[in-house]
């Protein structure tokens, strides 16, 4: 069997995806808290900081976030799915700050403590990747981390869809800013019937001090 290309595309029009469909519907939707999220703010004791819920989509991990105490902050490209992500945060009664915004040409003001990638890195254009990496390195915190989730290399039963990484491709584009402090094998929950294979990794600026 060959093994599955690393880069398979990305998509190019977010308002259109997000205005096709109810978000519900979506493949990435999940009322649930992110796994991997969860089991790092548990197993690293974070319970406080300024978050930045990059590409937050419908805002469910954003209203998560908020609903334990964190100031929020949720950006994606679409407008329209910032509409949907301020309804759903309003009919939870949580406080999320929701921002129509391009991470490549970002007018978010930071330092946030902690930064979640659930699904935004992974649809980049190989040439944005190096831009990408020096625009959430500086809007993080010294003692901050990034919390990337994208699909594996390993995902193989997907068809399209958005780039794959193994860990060292991910190691490899972001060494000039970032240590990487964990990275394992996952899933990417959703309303799909298969979970495709996903990569999470950990990690932490270069001038973090420690």
């Amino acid at each position: 069997m060959n093994p599955a290309p690393r880069q398979i595309g990305e998509f190019t029009d977010w308002e259109s995806r997000y205005q096709s469909q109810p978000v519900s519907q979506l493949p990435w939707f999940t009322t649930e808290p992110d796994r991997d999220l969860l089991t790092t703010l548990e197993g690293r004791g974070i319970d406080g900081g300024r978050f930045l819920d990059l590409g937050t989509g419908p805002g469910t991990q954003a209203a998560w976030l908020a609903q334990r105490g964190f100031r929020v902050t949720g950006s994606d490209l679409s407008a329209t799915a910032i509409a949907a992500a301020g309804d759903y945060c309003r009919e939870r009664g949580v406080e999320v700050a929701l921002v129509v915004d391009d991470i490549l040409a970002s007018t978010l003001s930071g330092p946030f403590d902690w930064i979640f990638d659930r699904g935004c890195f992974h649809v980049l254009p190989p040439e944005s990747r190096a831009r990408y990496v020096r625009i959430v390195h500086g809007l993080l915190d010294p003692g901050g981390l990034l919390l990337l989730k994208c699909f594996h290399v390993k995902e193989t039963l997907m068809e399209g869809g958005p780039y794959r990484f193994a860990p060292e491709d991910v190691e490899a584009i972001f060494s000039s800013h970032f240590r990487v402090l964990e990275s394992r094998e996952t899933r990417f929950e959703g309303t799909l019937d298969h979970q495709p294979v996903a990569l999470f990794t950990l990690l932490q600026p270069l001038d973090s001090g420690s």
